[in-house]
Formats: structure tokens, C-alpha cells, sequence
């Protein structure tokens, strides 16, 4: 049986359980690091040292969370602040170019091409809507989430993903055709 995020965290706080927080950085380190590979240009060193950053600073903050949205959210909007705290300080280092986006290796090729197109498109986008996008898209959150996640107001999400959808649309078009 799977123990849940809450008491994990519980476990943690109380008794100062380092293995109950081992377990909250194995459920949700594969995530992290792969969305963080994709706001980072497929940089896997820096992607990964920005997760572990992150894990430090939840680990560090734990007592903050206050339980009203998901650990999940509570941790990405830590990346996400790791993620654009390190943008404003090396923003011509993250200018995404074709050649740095790997092939994921997926064995079904067409959705090792959606993906390498989907990463193509979203190197269009400023960071934030670039993230908005990713949150949206990529790890299906409701727009509440992601202005938990991103600490702006809904409108401005839902306005990152409105106009961001049509501008993925002209740049997807061969994948509207029904391929």
C-alpha cells in the first residue's frame, strides 16, 4: 500500500523521518527533472541541478506547506522559481537551438516526432508562458493549479495558453492534417 504525500510529509515534520522525504523525492524527481529539461534547452546538468535545488529548498520550507494544493504543485512552483531565478541571471544561456533537442528515444516514431516538434514550438515562447504551456500541455494541471504553481493571477494563465495555443497551432499544423 502506497502511503500518501501528506503523511509522508507528517513523517517528516514529526519525526524528522529523512526516508519518508526520500520517498516524496522519488515519486516526483522524474517528473521535475524532465519538465525542467524542457524550460532549460535539454541542459540535463543544469536541469539537474536546479532539481536538486529544488528538493533542498522544499526540504529546507516543508513546515511552510500548508496543505490547500497538492505537493506536486507546492514543489513545481519551487522549481519554477528556481528555474526563473536562474533565467534572469543566464538569459542568453537558455536560447533553445534545433540541435539541442534530443530524440527521446520513444520506440513508437510518431510520438518521438510529436515530441521533438512540441519542444521545436516551445522554444518560441518566453520562459513563463513556456512554462504555462508545459504545465498545461505536458503535465495536464487545471489553470488554477499553474497560477498556484507560477504565483500569477488566472487570467494571465489562461491568457499564456490561449494565445500560446494558436501560435502552437501554426507551428504544429503537419500534426493537425491527422498524422
Amino acid at each position: 500500500m502506497e502511503i500518501d504525500d501528506q503523511t509522508l510529509i507528517e513523517r517528516v515534520l514529526d519525526k524528522g523521518d529523512e526516508h519518508a522525504f526520500s520517498e516524496l523525492v522519488k515519486r516526483y524527481q522524474s517528473q521535475l527533472r524532465y519538465s525542467l529539461r524542457q524550460l532549460t534547452g535539454w541542459d540535463e546538468a543544469l536541469a539537474d541541478d536546479l532539481a536538486q535545488e529544488t528538493f533542498i529548498k522544499a526540504y529546507k520550507s516543508l513546515k511552510q506547506f500548508k496543505g490547500k494544493a497538492k505537493f506536486f504543485t507546492w514543489l513545481y512552483r519551487i522549481a519554477y522559481n528556481c528555474f526563473a531565478a536562474y533565467y534572469r541571471s543566464h538569459k542568453a544561456e537558455l536560447q533553445l537551438n534545433d540541435e539541442d533537442i534530443p530524440d527521446p528515444g520513444f520506440n513508437p516514431e510518431l510520438a518521438s516526432d510529436l515530441h521533438r516538434d512540441f519542444a521545436r514550438a516551445l522554444k518560441a515562447f518566453e520562459p513563463q508562458q513556456r512554462m504555462a504551456l508545459h504545465l498545461s500541455f505536458q503535465r495536464q494541471l487545471s489553470h488554477s493549479e499553474i497560477s498556484e504553481v507560477m504565483e500569477i493571477p488566472l487570467g494571465t494563465v489562461k491568457s499564456y495558453i490561449s494565445r500560446g495555443q494558436d501560435k502552437l497551432k501554426q507551428q504544429m499544423i503537419s500534426w493537425q492534417s491527422g498524422v
